[in-house]
């Protein structure tokens, strides 16, 4: 038997990227699947490559609420302007190795200093039903609840402000009702909902890069569909 755990990513600054690399780091307008069980490994204090665990337990179905204050209902987004290994002294042998380099270790083009661009979303909050294996969503409520490594909202600098954990609950309709409930207390309004799959009659078809095969050094993520319904409108 199945279970939904429901998760709420509440924060001043979120970041879910997905495919973003080097100089520009975007960020999705909802938590991807790979961020959360990131969050989930974190918190049980799992380390490595967990292949064998996120093989059995990524296949599940995986709802985003997202929640707004503003009108219209939009979740706004911040670009931070970063300067990337500046400022350090070369002749130190600590400060040297802060410096961006090549392969073969030699300072990278502009003496290693590299101008960056982030990209955040501001005071957003999400409602976020995991359906996993009754006994597993029952081990993974535990650990949100006692977190054993620090847990964060895409990247380290973005903490949240609200529980993560809010209740293990046997169907998905359970789930959304107490997370509609939770967000009638903080005033905050439905603003789009992302499902699992392909259903083009009911919102926008996405194709995301975010469901997890394998952490570690060598992270491998393999493709999903979602349907984005009610974002913007």
């Amino acid at each position: 038997m199945t279970r939904y755990v429901l998760m709420w990513l509440e924060g001043p600054l979120q970041s879910w990227g997905v495919d973003s690399k080097f100089n520009r780091r975007e960020t999705l307008p909802f938590p991807s699947k790979s961020a959360v069980f990131g969050i989930i490994l974190a918190a049980m204090g799992a380390r490595g490559e967990q292949k064998a665990w996120l093989s059995e337990n990524v296949k599940g179905d995986f709802v985003v609420l997202a929640f707004s204050g503003t009108e219209p209902k939009v979740v706004p987004q911040l670009r931070d302007f970063h300067m990337v290994g500046s400022g350090y002294d070369a002749d130190d042998a600590w400060q040297r190795e802060m410096i961006p380099k090549t392969s073969e270790r030699k300072a990278a083009v502009g003496g290693g200093t590299k101008m960056t661009y982030r990209y955040y979303l501001q005071d957003a909050c999400f409602a976020v039903l995991v359906e996993l294996n009754g006994e597993v969503a029952a081990v993974v409520a535990d650990a949100l609840s006692n977190p054993v490594y620090t847990v964060s909202l895409g990247r380290k600098c973005c903490a949240p402000s609200e529980f993560i954990y809010q209740g293990v609950f046997d169907t998905a309709d359970e789930a959304k009702n107490h997370a509609m409930v939770l967000s009638k207390q903080k005033g905050k309004k439905l603003a789009f909902e992302c499902l699992q799959g392909a259903f083009p009659d009911e919102g926008e078809v996405l194709s995301v890069n975010d469901v997890p095969v394998e952490f570690g050094l060598n992270k491998q993520y393999v493709q999903r569909n979602v349907t984005v319904i009610g974002y913007g409108s």
